[in-house]
């Protein structure tokens, strides 16, 4: 009999609950971010019509702020304990074969968005990897196509958006996500179900499948987290929650091609 999703919560949230306790003991108290910090807001002269570089559509600023301190929280008492207990039981050798297989994974969504913005060689290339890592480099496990020369390409379907001339919209910051805009957000939404399709179909025929798929996607979160440096409150700027948004969306900006 297939086991219900909720089920499949109470395990992922057993498992996050081990890691915690694993490492929380050895964990020391921090305070909270300087009250300041978090309620500092950039004054800059209204009266002159100038744009500035630290500008942003940012008409969800409220909420968006109450987010960010919320994500420093999740991140600091949560997320990131479970990260560190992660790695703390994990070989480096194991985590760089799980990070290459899940960016294997990834290439799903390279594919699909470079054949949405009709860069036929690159999806040929991304296609080639795909092959590749999955045969000689045993399910995605190794990367040889990066010797080959096959460089990871990319893609997302906000990118893809934004190919197409669709604007970032509002900025928004999501919720254990971070930074985003309306059409990135879309472009989340859109990758996220074409890859649980894709999962799915592939685990047809397996009986527990709401189970396996909850435990690839929180291993995939964990992983992900692990391969990015940035903390929340770290910069030593009171403005960092604007720092962040102009970061964010020049480096969209890039990625588009704009």
């Amino acid at each position: 009999m297939k086991i219900t999703i909720r089920y499949s919560i109470l395990v992922l949230c057993l498992f996050c609950t081990v890691i915690v306790l694993f490492t929380g003991c050895a964990s020391k108290n921090t305070m909270p971010p300087n009250h300041a910090q978090q309620q500092a807001q950039l004054q800059l002269p209204s009266d002159t019509g100038k744009k500035h570089m630290i500008d942003a559509y940012d008409p969800w600023e409220g909420f968006n702020r109450q987010m960010y301190v919320f994500n420093y929280y999740f991140d600091k008492y949560l997320f990131l304990r479970v990260v560190s207990g992660y790695s703390f039981i994990t070989p480096n050798y194991v985590e760089d074969r799980i990070t290459s297989f899940f960016k294997n994974l990834g290439e799903l969504k390279n594919f699909t968005n470079c054949l949405f913005q009709l860069k036929f060689k690159e999806s040929g290339v991304t296609l080639g990897r795909f092959v590749a890592n999955s045969t000689i480099g045993l399910a995605g496990f190794y990367d040889p196509s990066t010797h080959f020369g096959w460089q990871r390409q990319n893609e997302d379907f906000g990118q893809t958006l934004g190919y197409y001339g669709s604007g970032p919209g509002p900025y928004l910051v999501l919720p254990v996500f971070g930074p985003s805009s309306l059409r990135d957000t879309s472009g989340l939404v859109f990758d996220s179900a074409v890859r649980m399709v894709a999962y799915d179909a592939a685990l047809d025929d397996v009986d527990d499948k709401s189970t396996l798929l909850a435990v690839v996607n929180t291993l995939n979160a964990i992983d992900s987290r692990h391969r990015v440096g940035f903390r929340y409150y770290s910069s030593g700027s009171p403005f960092e929650y604007e720092l962040v948004r102009r970061l964010y969306l020049d480096f969209r900006d890039i990625q588009i091609g704009k």
